[in-house]
Parts: structure tokens; C-alpha cells; sequence
């Protein structure tokens, strides 16, 4: 389902979301679209778990323009450990996990998934 910067920004302060997305600067070794697993939850992100399950660590500071408008969203990516960005121009909601779900679906899921899965995953 198709889902608005707005929308998704809200949905990602209290959950894990699935977003597929077209890729803004396509790569020869890439497919167009990436699939990624992200959050802005903040009980999440901060948590023990968080920190040392995700590596989460804040942002460094403010970024030199504003990411909503080239229609980019600052998001965690769970698999990378990193921010991202994602364009929301083409960009789909696959699925929702909520906070009070997701420790249970890193700990069934997630964490038996190897590095080649993970990619594989981002990738389709």
C-alpha cells in the first residue's frame, strides 16, 4: 500500500515498519526497489536493547538541509544499524510490527537470519 512521508513518520514513532521504495540513485548491481526493515521508535531505539542489540546511537546533529523536502525520510535501519534515508516518492508499506511486538519478532526472527538473508531481504 502506498504510504505518504507523513503517514509513515507517524507510524514509525511507536512501530517497526517494512517499506519498500525505489531506490533514488539506482546502482548496475542492484535491483531499483530496496526493502527495509526501520523505526524512529523512541522506547524502542533507547532501550538497553536498542543500544545493543541495534546499535543504535542518536543523531549527530542537524542535517545541512531539510530531508521532507526532497521528499526523503531520516529513518533507523534495523538491518544496517544505521540512518537512512528513504525516498518516498515511490514507497510502499508492507507491514507494521508494533512496539510491543517487535522484541519478540527480533528474538524469532531476526536474529536467526544470516548476513547473506539479510541482504537477500533488503534486496527483493
Amino acid at each position: 500500500m502506498k504510504i505518504t512521508l507523513l503517514n509513515l513518520k507517524n507510524l514509525l514513532s511507536q512501530n517497526v515498519c517494512e517499506v519498500v521504495f525505489l531506490r533514488r540513485r539506482p546502482k548496475a548491481d542492484k535491483p531499483p526497489f530496496r526493502r527495509m526493515l526501520c523505526t524512529l521508535d523512541d522506547n524502542i531505539l533507547n532501550s538497553t536493547n536498542g543500544r545493543l542489540s541495534l546499535n543504535y546511537r542518536p543523531p549527530g546533529g542537524p542535517s545541512k538541509y531539510n530531508p521532507e523536502l526532497k521528499n526523503l525520510l531520516l529513518v533507523w535501519d534495523i538491518f544496517m544499524q544505521d540512518w537512512r534515508m528513504v525516498s518516498m516518492d515511490d514507497c510502499d508499506l508492507v507491514n507494521t510490527i508494533p512496539e510491543a511486538e517487535f522484541w519478540n519478532y527480533f528474538n524469532t526472527t531476526l536474529l536467526k537470519m544470516s548476513p547473506n538473508q539479510k541482504l537477500t531481504y533488503m534486496d527483493t
